[in-house]
């Protein structure tokens, strides 16, 4: 009843399915990383809410004071989904030596219009703006991350950045 080759079927029957959902697992997290993405993976913008809130001054130099870096490195897991800081592009260009850097100058990278339009360097002031809402910043960028709502999380990032630069 039990031969040889029916037990090297049902064998290579259980391995081919194991295999296959391996497979589809690690196609799945090479899609999307759950963990690289922190509380919320996606923002919905209500009519009338930026009129609506009253624009607060923010003390950037002070925030940029009190920032920790090993902080930032934490909060830069959102990130780290399509930037690198090991000198290589991903989805998003690399992001060594950002800070202080020419905006839109990582030769190789294709940068869309929006950022190519924009003048000077990544100062710590350019990035805090940047980093709090990249489409309000530069408009028609392709950059689809929502941004970073507390400024001291956008400090920490920037001191991170700084302290790998």
């Amino acid at each position: 009843m039990f031969d040889t080759m029916t037990i090297t079927k049902l064998a290579s029957g259980f391995l081919g399915a194991w295999l296959i959902l391996l497979l589809g697992k690690w196609g799945a997290e090479g899609i999307y990383h759950a963990d690289a993405h922190g509380e919320q993976s996606y923002v919905i913008e209500v009519a009338g809410a930026a009129e609506a809130a009253p624009a607060e001054e923010i003390d950037i130099e002070a925030l940029m004071a009190d920032a920790d870096a090993d902080k930032g490195s934490s909060v830069f897991r959102k990130c780290s989904a399509c930037h690198k800081v090991d000198g290589t592009d991903g989805v998003g260009p690399h992001l060594n030596g950002v800070v202080g850097r020419d905006v839109a100058s990582v030769g190789g990278f294709g940068y869309s219009g929006a950022l190519n339009s924009l003048e000077g360097n990544w100062t710590a002031e350019a990035l805090f703006g940047f980093l709090g809402s990249p489409k309000g910043y530069a408009p028609g960028t392709t950059m689809g991350f929502a941004g970073l709502k507390k400024p001291a999380d956008r400090a920490n990032v920037i001191a991170y950045l700084q302290s790998i630069n």
